[in-house]
């Protein structure tokens, strides 16, 4: 059957938004799409798609209960769902790039092809305002490697009083970020800044660095769902152990943090190199109590005493 024939049906034959939802989850399911870009589940991925067309609010269904799916529709609506579905379908484009729509610590952002689709467990930590490493709240914040401004913007957020320095090598990621910031309103405490890594940082000291760096291993990028190869390698890709950036970064924190200074690395599954690429260096895995790992927190101290170590 075409295309073409499924989204006549669709249009002709289903009314309701329960309808509509079953329906793309049955597309879904046929084509064996890949998730993990804001859901992790086919349910979840055609609802927040049925939603975005119908201009509901994210999470609706939580504050009214399932007799919204009840709801009918108009041939118009129905036409934007089954059109959007059958586009999920045929491009694998991960469904935020489509929607140009992606939350990150319960907050909108603005994504498309030139940065990342968030979905870091950096959220928890936020969220958490990273206890119990900070004993006080931070006046200075880099977020490194920034791609969109989502990090970097939450940590605004969860530290009213602080400025954040969003730095990343990609002027495109710069670009959405400079749009993230622009819609939350904080152009004067998030400032967004083209730098690879540090070295358009001197003379800068910050309470609190915070990075999320390409670390995918090139095992990984090789085995990497079609959904993912729609995003930008520069952001994904590190090296054999996916640690290339993870050095570097490490060898020069501590000459930007301040005294009690605390940077936390995120390198997902390239935990596993960790050990072998640092030996020595005394860094503190985070539990995450809501999923996710391969966040490790390091403080000055532990850094400067590596670096002695090193020489």
């Amino acid at each position: 059957m075409t295309d073409k024939f499924y989204l006549d049906e669709a249009i002709s034959d289903l009314h309701s938004i329960l309808d509509m939802v079953r329906w793309a989850v049955s597309r879904f399911n046929d084509a064996e799409l890949y998730y993990g870009h804001g859901t992790d589940n086919v349910w979840d991925e055609a609802v927040n798609l049925v939603f975005y067309a119908l201009h509901l609010p994210h999470g609706l269904t939580a504050q009214t209960g399932d007799g919204l799916f009840a709801a009918k529709l108009t041939t118009s609506e129905r036409t934007k769902i089954a059109e959007l579905v059958l586009q999920r379908v045929q491009t694998r484009l991960p469904l935020p790039y489509i929607t140009h729509q992606a939350f990150f610590c319960d907050l909108p952002f603005y994504v498309d092809e030139r940065v990342l689709i968030p979905r870091s467990p950096f959220a928890e930590l936020i969220q958490q305002q990273f206890a119990p490493w900070l004993t006080t709240s931070p006046q200075r914040i880099l977020d490194l490697c920034t791609g969109g401004g989502c990090i970097a913007i939450a940590l605004a957020y969860a530290f009213e009083d602080a400025e954040v320095d969003a730095v990343d090598i990609s002027e495109d990621a710069l670009a959405v970020a400079e749009i993230n910031i622009q819609e939350h309103g904080l152009g004067d405490r998030v400032y967004p800044l083209y730098s690879d890594l540090f070295t358009q940082l001197q003379g800068q000291k910050y309470d609190l660095i915070v990075s999320n760096p390409p670390y995918v291993d090139a095992e990984d990028m090789a085995d990497l769902p079609v959904e993912f190869q729609h995003e930008p390698e520069l952001a994904l890709a590190a090296g054999d152990d996916g640690l290339d950036l993870v050095e570097s970064i490490i060898e020069h924190a501590p000459d930007y943090l301040s005294e009690q200074g605390v940077l936390f690395v995120e390198v997902g599954n390239s935990l596993v190199h960790m050990a072998n690429r640092f030996p020595g260096l005394k860094i503190e895995w985070v539990e995450l109590a809501h999923g996710g790992h391969g966040i490790f927190a390091v403080t000055k101290a532990a850094l400067d005493s590596y670096k002695q170590q090193d020489k």
